[in-house]
C-alpha cells in the first residue's frame, strides 16, 4: 500500500496508523517498508515533530 506523498495526508495517515494499529513509528515503517529516518524529515519540513511518548506526530 502506497503511502501518501502530500505532508498533511502523510501525518494523518501516520497518526492514525499509529493510534489505530502500531505500536511504535519503527515498527509502522517496517511493515510498510518507509525509511523511517525520511519520513520524519518530510513530516519535521512540514512543521510536524514526532513525540515518541505520545506516539504522535504534532
Amino acid at each position: 500500500m502506497p503511502i501518501p506523498t502530500d505532508p498533511m495526508m502523510l501525518f494523518s495517515f501516520v497518526n492514525m496508523k499509529l493510534r489505530d494499529e502500531y505500536d511504535s513509528l519503527e515498527q509502522l515503517c517496517d511493515d510498510l517498508g518507509v525509511d523511517q529516518e525520511q519520513l520524519v524529515k518530510t513530516l519535521a519540513d512540514a512543521g510536524f515533530e514526532y513525540n515518541a511518548e505520545a506516539k504522535k506526530f504534532w
